[in-house]
C-alpha cells in the first residue's frame, strides 16, 4: 500500500461524503490507499453517515473515541491503525482540497528526494478564512517560527504527508499537530513546505477560535522548545 489518509472529524456529518467523492476522483487508479476517518466523539450523524459510506467506498476504514480527545490524538488513533508506510493527513472541514495529494506525494517520490526527508507541509499561501483566522495564524505563525526555527510558514494546514515510522517516534502530547516540523527536525528527518490550496468552509462550524488557536499554544510553545534543547540523536553501530 501507498498512503495511508487519515481524516480526523467531529461534527462535520455534511462534510464527510463530499469529501470522500473527492478523494475517490484524486487518487482512484493512481495509488494504492486506504482512507481512515477518526470520529472523535462526534453528537451528530457523522458515525452513521460513516457506517453506511463503507458500503460505497471500501477502501473506507472508521475508528470512533467514545469520547473526545482531540485533533492530535485523533491524529495518533489514525496513524498506529494505518497499514502504510507514508501519511497524508486533511481536515474534515473540507477546506484541504485532496487534489493537493499527489503534489505533496510527488516530493517523496522524486529521483532526487533525500532518505531525509520525512514530511512535507502544505502551506496555505492563500487563504479563505475569517480576518480573525487568518490574523490569529500568522501571530502564532511568526512566534512560532521565530522560537523554533522550523523553516515551516504554515504549521496549522490540516494536509501534510508524512513517514509513519518517524512519526509514531515523536514525543506525544495534545496539539503536537501544530509543532510536527519542529519535532521531526529535532528527530533529524528533513522537513518541506509545498503550496497548496485552501476553500471556504461550506458546511458546519468551524472548532477552532481565537483561544484555541492561539493562546492554548503558548505552554506548548515552550515545551517543544525544552525538547529541541534536550535532543539527542545517536549514531548506532551493531558490532558484527
Amino acid at each position: 500500500m501507498d498512503l495511508s489518509i487519515v481524516i480526523p472529524v467531529k461534527n462535520e456529518q455534511d462534510n464527510i461524503l463530499p469529501l470522500l467523492e473527492e478523494i475517490h476522483a484524486a487518487l482512484e487508479g493512481h495509488y494504492d490507499y486506504e482512507v481512515i476517518y477518526v470520529d472523535d466523539g462526534s453528537d451528530d450523524a457523522s458515525a452513521r453517515v460513516l457506517g453506511a459510506a463503507r458500503n460505497t467506498y471500501p477502501r473506507l476504514r472508521v475508528l470512533r473515541h467514545a469520547e473526545s480527545c482531540g485533533q492530535s490524538t485523533a491524529v495518533r488513533s489514525g496513524v498506529k491503525a494505518a497499514r502504510a508506510p507514508w501519511i497524508a493527513t486533511l481536515d474534515g472541514d473540507g477546506q484541504n482540497d485532496p487534489a493537493d495529494i499527489p503534489n505533496l506525494m510527488a516530493a517523496i517520490q522524486a529521483p532526487d528526494c533525500p532518505a531525509e526527508l520525512k514530511l512535507i507541509a502544505g502551506w496555505r499561501k492563500t487563504r479563505s478564512d475569517t480576518w480573525l483566522k487568518r490574523f490569529s495564524s500568522k501571530v502564532a505563525n511568526t512566534v512560532r517560527s521565530t522560537l523554533l526555527k522550523d523553516s515551516t510558514p504554515d504549521t496549522g494546514c490540516g494536509l501534510k504527508l508524512f513517514q509513519r515510522e518517524m512519526f509514531l517516534d515523536l514525543p506525544y502530547f495534545d496539539h503536537m499537530h501544530r509543532f510536527l516540523p519542529a519535532l521531526m527536525l529535532r528527530a533529524g528527518g528533513q522537513v518541506r513546505s509545498v503550496e497548496v490550496r485552501h476553500r471556504h468552509r461550506e458546511r458546519g462550524v468551524s472548532k477552532y477560535g481565537l483561544h484555541n488557536r492561539l493562546w492554548v499554544g503558548i505552554v506548548d510553545l515552550f515545551g517543544v522548545g525544552w525538547l529541541q534543547r534536550r535532543a539527542k540523536r545517536p549514531v548506532v553501530d551493531e558490532l558484527q
